[in-house]
């Protein structure tokens, strides 16, 4: 089933996210995935974006699996959400250890691109993933509103 499903944007749910009372599921979902859908339709380099819990768990995804050219990128949604959340432990003990506080966001640079981590209000974090030729100002610009939007949705 998995196999089915992996490259097209995708919602898992966790349903312990949602507090009794609030929207139904099915619509918070498509809210998400109309959120990071928006963010990559306003950022061309992106290719890929993965909202996942702080403990790790894919909570929605629209990552560009293969290339144009048919190879494959080697992105694999549900591992990028595990990394991320492994990555905001260690980038919370650093920031609380520098004393600056609580984490906010992290870029990590490498030869052909950029992975972006933000908080998405205390229960997610929104990865996003980009090619070298991006503006990281425009990055920051964009997916800092999408992360606390996101944030509220999928929230306590």
């Amino acid at each position: 089933m998995r196999a089915a499903l992996f490259g097209r944007p995708e919602m898992v749910w966790l349903r312990r996210f949602v507090r009794t009372g609030r929207r139904h599921v099915v619509g918070i979902e498509r809210e998400v995935l109309v959120e990071i859908r928006h963010l990559r339709e306003r950022l061309p380099y992106v290719t890929g974006v993965v909202v996942a819990s702080v403990d790790g768990l894919l909570v929605a995804h629209d990552v560009t699996v293969d290339r144009p050219d048919g190879t494959s990128v080697g992105v694999d949604p549900e591992t990028m959400a595990a990394m991320s959340a492994a990555y905001l432990g260690l980038a919370q003990q650093l920031a609380r250890g520098a004393a600056y506080g609580d984490f906010q966001e992290t870029v990590t640079r490498a030869v052909d691109g950029y992975v972006a981590t933000f908080a998405a209000g205390t229960a997610a974090l929104l990865t996003v993933l980009a090619n070298a030729e991006i503006n990281l100002g425009l990055l920051h610009h964009e997916a800092r509103p999408v992360a606390h939007r996101v944030g509220a949705l999928v929230g306590p």
